[in-house]
């Protein structure tokens, strides 16, 4: 089949829109498929659209879908579409009747749909292959926060936790992403300023991240809106435990009894996490355990697997 696939944000933004994309045609093309890669749909023929964003996709969604009603039509659904746009805004919920199916990208996405939309909609995980670990420091407890400054990620969360640690801790923790506007940038400068414990590492290539990750002891995930986080996939793929803010979107990617959640915004419990992962072997082991368990969820030939299912569905269809 022709393929186009559509993402808001192309390579150079190196966000997870951005990743998702570029795996999902890599694993299209592999299954023999003609995929083209696209910020905005070019007009050119294709037998089947899959789009990012319901909202920041939707002219090409509309598009596609006033000149080929009856081809088929994916719409891959991400945290700001599930937890803001389609409750609110009138492109967003445009996607979703001109839709022959949705896309999340963890179980609990699925209850943000009416029963009319659940069953059209399909459950992808997001995957990483294995990283390898890297020797962690033995002089500090490191931890990682990774994603650009933007206010969805509530970024300086992990920030103000750190100074709410007691002084014998040796957790530093560092923050790589870009921020997305000169106040996130200015908040940055302060933060690590006025925080010892804190460092902005900026953004850096795709595999310098990967580096830090595989030696850190702990990634934090602070969003209060996620989809499916690509990060959580990378941190289980590096056998790194995950501290994630209690939202649903977090919840479908590490599950309902996994320990290491804190209240979204509440920093004080994100600190009371960070010294009992770093005090309490026992607690350390329990959430490795948890994360190596849903590891199997997050692999790429699951991943690969679900995909090429979703586009089956409509390879009798098209002629």
């Amino acid at each position: 089949m022709h393929i186009a696939l559509i993402t808001p944000y192309g390579p150079q933004q190196r966000n997870g829109n951005w990743h998702t994309a570029a795996r999902w045609a890599r694993f299209l093309r592999e299954a023999g498929h003609a995929v083209r890669t696209q910020v905005e749909w070019d007009g050119r023929d294709a037998d089947l659209m899959i789009a990012l964003h319901a909202r920041r996709s939707h002219a090409a969604i509309r598009a596609f879908a006033e000149r080929y009603p009856n081809r088929p039509l994916i719409v891959v659904l991400t945290g700001t579409d599930l937890y803001r746009d389609i409750h609110q805004d009138g492109d967003a919920q445009d996607s979703l009747d001109l839709a022959h199916r949705l896309v999340v990208l963890q179980d609990c996405g699925i209850d943000e749909l009416g029963p009319r939309l659940a069953g059209n909609t399909r459950v992808i995980y997001q995957s990483s292959p294995d990283i390898e670990r890297s020797p962690a420091r033995d002089d500090v407890f490191e931890v990682l926060a990774i994603g650009h400054l933007r206010k969805e990620k509530d970024p300086f969360r992990l920030a103000l936790a750190t100074a709410l640690l007691p002084r014998a801790s040796r957790i530093q923790a560092i923050h790589l992403g870009r921020a997305l506007d000169r106040e996130m940038a200015a908040s940055a400068e302060r933060a690590q300023t006025s925080l010892p414990r804190w460092h902005w590492g900026g953004e850096m290539p795709h595999g310098a991240v990967l580096k830090h990750l595989s030696r850190a002891r702990v990634l934090v995930l602070s969003s209060l809106m996620e989809g499916g986080a690509n990060v959580i996939c990378e941190a289980l793929a590096a056998d790194v435990p995950v501290l994630a803010s209690d939202i649903p979107g977090n919840r479908g990617m590490l599950g309902d009894d996994y320990p290491g959640y804190f209240p979204a915004g509440v920093e004080h419990r994100l600190a009371e996490l960070l010294l009992r992962a770093e005090t309490d072997a026992g607690f350390y082991a329990s959430l490795r355990d948890h994360a190596r368990a849903r590891r199997a969820l997050m692999r790429p030939e699951q991943e690969a697997s679900r995909l090429r299912q979703l586009v089956a569905e409509f390879e009798q269809t098209v002629t």
